[in-house]
């Protein structure tokens, strides 16, 4: 393989060192940056190799035989064909070493005739595989080898000694031209392959971080949704274990609400673990209803059918009349925010307000007292990423949040909502 790669292939191979990107590349891919000697021979490449040797094999015997005809001496013709025949054999390590051979054929082409079959086949293999720099160099050997071969076997020369010389560096110049036209094939060849394989795997990255990523937003509308349902079974499950001598109707109202929150929690839980067990989650994928603002009433009587004290200001006049986006954060944020004065501040008032119109924004406001003392209730389990989630959410949607303690002594979680005109 050539060792100068283009900026494609350097990226690819540079992203197949992390384990996540060469998971997704196909084996053959990776095969391709092993280290060229390791690399097995294919049928092509032992086919091509086959070829090459009885090439170089066939012309030494040719040159013998013409060698015998034209009546040079035998002994030294034998010596001659010896010495190509090792050359040819040389022929089979020329992927591993393909400078070294064309080095060692040409020093012995000095002398031998027969090993030009070799020399060419040789040097045609650094010109493929090896830099121009590289190959020039090993091409300026072999010629400085063809001017010493007349003086040194002159019984070949059949005219000009320059004439000769002038047609051996043609013949150089076309093995040069073949090989660089091979090598930058190969090299366009691969690099469309590497495109190919990169863009394969970069689409199969985006869609696995496409399923991670929705995963993760139904994870958050899992912890938004059901962490109120399940405080709200909490809450009353915890009075009825306190207070085992309530009236029966009120017995049995805490009984109806434990079911129907059960029910619903189950309900949207085996929704949304459904769509975490589907394989084709993709953007084109039909979302399950999400709440707007105008479920906020509802939210708000849900909360006080739980025994919750709860005020809601509305200072904007049509709920519905908010964009569908902001509206869901909006409701997000205030179902968050009585989750939290359920688990923390259970008997305080909370007060909602919310406010805005289209070109100021939406400001939604939960605010409850700090409690006060230890609760007799039972503590609420939580994650405590509730408001790492608001947060999030408030600022992915171009918004702010702040919550905190204020200077009266109130908890307050405050939002802000882009609402365009």
């Amino acid at each position: 393989m050539p060792r100068a790669r283009d900026k494609s292939y350097h990226l690819i191979m540079v992203g197949a060192a992390t384990p996540e990107y060469r998971a997704l590349l196909p084996s053959a891919l990776l095969a391709e940056s092993r280290p060229e000697g390791r690399v097995r021979r294919t049928a092509r490449d032992w086919f091509v190799d086959v070829v090459f040797f009885l090439f170089a094999v066939g012309l030494a015997l040719l040159i013998t035989a013409a060698g015998l005809e034209q009546g040079v001496d035998e002994p030294r013709s034998m010596i001659d064909l010896g010495l190509g025949l090792l050359c040819c054999a040389g022929l089979w390590v020329r992927r591993r070493w393909p400078v070294t051979l064309s080095l060692v054929v040409s020093a012995i082409g000095v002398w031998s005739v027969t090993s030009v079959g070799a020399a060419v086949v040789a040097f045609f293999t650094v010109a493929v595989h090896r830099r121009v720099v590289v190959t020039l160099a090993v091409g300026a050997v072999g010629l400085a080898g063809g001017y010493l071969f007349p003086l040194l076997r002159p019984e070949w020369a059949t005219g000009s000694y320059w004439v000769e010389q002038a047609w051996a560096a043609v013949a150089v110049a076309l093995v040069l031209a073949w090989g660089l036209v091979v090598r930058a094939r190969r090299q366009l060849v691969l690099s469309l392959r590497d495109r190919a394989h990169r863009a394969e795997a970069e689409q199969q990255l985006r869609v696995t971080q496409a399923r991670q990523a929705e995963r993760a937003r139904i994870a958050r509308e899992m912890h938004d949704v059901l962490a109120h349902r399940i405080s709200l079974l909490s809450l009353h499950a915890g009075a009825l274990e306190f207070r085992p001598d309530a009236p029966p109707a009120e017995v049995a109202r805490a009984a109806g609400v434990i079911r129907d929150s059960a029910h619903q929690a189950l309900q949207e839980l085996r929704e949304v673990i459904g769509v975490l067990r589907a394989d084709d989650l993709t953007e084109d994928a039909p979302d399950r209803p999400q709440p707007t603002l105008a479920d906020l009433p509802g939210l708000v009587d849900e909360s006080r059918a739980a025994g919750m004290r709860v005020r809601l200001d509305r200072r904007v006049d049509d709920l519905a009349e908010v964009p569908v986006a902001v509206g869901r954060n909006a409701y997000r944020i205030v179902q968050e925010g009585l989750t939290n004065a359920r688990k923390h501040a259970y008997g305080s008032t909370v007060d909602v307000i919310v406010a805005g119109a289209a070109g100021d924004g939406l400001s939604v406001e939960v605010r409850n007292p700090w409690p006060v003392g230890v609760s007799s209730e039972p503590e609420i389990p939580g994650a405590g990423t509730g408001i790492v989630g608001l947060t999030e959410r408030a600022t992915l949607a171009g918004g702010r949040l702040e919550h905190g303690r204020t200077a009266s002594g109130d908890f307050r979680l405050w939002a802000w909502l882009p609402w365009p005109a």
